[in-house]
């Protein structure tokens, strides 16, 4: 596969400076969840330039379909449809604090590589290549959504990488589902009559109080974390409305269910003790776990060191609990990876320094890396049809132990 090792290498090389300046203009003209426009328009001119079939607006908006395939005048292709996924929404207020530009850029330089591996061996690689865009990353759950309009029907893998402060195969994204809770009291004069009220902002202090309470009898890889969005309008007016908004975290979605239960009592007890009412809502989408797919970890780890990659082996580092991700939802539909990858930073995302990480020429390099080793990954999927009932009869046993 050297040859092949060549091609990729050579074509992410030749286009690494227009890829640059992909990554370059969605940093500098950041957009939030679903409304990321010009980085749609970017992405898929991009890539109509480079020679895919592109469909805009594709089930959403702000979402794309890219595909390529070398023999597209038979009815049925042979070989697996491969996924390559981009992200492209940024952070409100801080921008592209979670590198969404450098996701977009690697995730069109593997598809460019794969491309040019298709075409100059097209009886080694059969099958389809699909580039999806997918808006709305970032609390929004946007794949979420492209799941359910059947976005991802016929895809037999996806893959994507995510920059980080480490290199890991395998990180640990867990569960994540999101609460908003409001309590309804009755205003009164908080001087004069304060008996003829009934107080939301202390039905809103008792849910935190009785939430932290909880922490001592939580699993340590539980996390319950929130804010009061609402807590009043002034101090002598007796509180009638106030409002929370919580994440809950948990490494299984099995285990999702046990936490909401108990959180769920925190939030009703809160308004039995102050006379309140409370209406309170898990979102309806919410992220799954993330199941790494072993086979596609191990040829993505293989090809990573080939060309250089150094992953990490603190093993606390490695097991580390970690953020959440909608790519997690996908890997509990379709065999996934979607690895992590230092860009030369030891900041975190979330951070307005980790933006202007994602924005430093530093981290073209670890992109670019990645992004072959990637596209190296995927090609042995197509190289190979055993590897793809490996994949699957891993994907099978994962998702019955989850």
């Amino acid at each position: 596969m050297d040859d092949i090792m060549n091609i990729v290498s050579s074509t992410i090389d030749q286009e690494s400076t227009d890829l640059n300046r992909l990554s370059q203009s969605i940093w500098n003209q950041p957009e939030l969840g679903f409304k990321e426009h010009f980085a749609h328009t970017e992405l898929t001119d991009f890539l109509e330039k480079t020679g895919f079939i592109v469909e805009k607006s594709f089930k959403l908006e702000t979402a794309f379909r890219a595909t390529y395939t070398h023999n597209v005048e038979k009815e049925s292709v042979p070989g697996p449809n491969i996924a390559v996924l981009c992200e492209y929404d940024a952070l409100p207020g801080i921008g592209h604090a979670c590198g969404h530009n450098l996701i977009a850029e690697l995730g069109v330089a593997s598809a460019l590589a794969i491309k040019a591996a298709m075409i100059a061996n097209p009886e080694q690689f059969p099958g389809t290549l699909t580039v999806l865009g997918c808006p709305a990353e970032e609390g929004l759950c946007g794949k979420a959504d492209l799941l359910r309009l059947g976005a991802f029907d016929g895809v037999d893998v996806a893959m994507m990488a995510h920059p980080s402060q480490t290199t890991l195969a395998t990180p640990n994204y867990v569960s994540m589902s999101p609460l908003s809770i409001k309590y309804f009291g009755k205003a009164s004069h908080a001087s004069s009559y304060p008996w003829e009220g009934l107080n939301a902002l202390d039905a809103a202090v008792a849910c935190y109080n009785n939430i932290s309470n909880l922490r001592q009898q939580m699993k340590p890889t539980w996390r319950v974390h929130g804010v009061i969005r609402n807590g009043g309008a002034q101090p002598n007016i007796i509180p009638e409305e106030t409002e929370l908004e919580y994440y809950l975290r948990t490494p299984t979605d099995s285990e999702m269910v046990t936490l909401k239960q108990k959180v769920e009592g925190c939030v009703q007890g809160a308004a039995l003790a102050t006379g309140c009412t409370v209406d309170f809502k898990f979102r309806e989408k919410s992220y799954s776990n993330l199941i790494s797919n072993k086979t596609l970890v191990d040829l993505f780890e293989k090809n990573g060191v080939s060309i250089g990659i150094e992953f990490e082996t603190d093993e606390e580092k490695r097991r580390k609990f970690g953020g959440s991700t909608d790519m997690g939802n996908v890997s509990h539909v379709i065999p996934s990876i979607h690895p992590k990858f230092s860009i030369g930073t030891t900041v975190s995302n979330h951070s307005k320094e980790f933006t202007v990480a994602a924005g430093d020429m530093k981290a073209q390099k670890y992109t670019l890396d990645v992004a072959k080793a990637l596209a190296m990954t995927a090609l042995d999927v197509y190289n190979k049809p055993e590897l793809l009932a490996q994949i699957k009869a891993d994907f099978e046993k994962d998702v019955a132990e989850t």
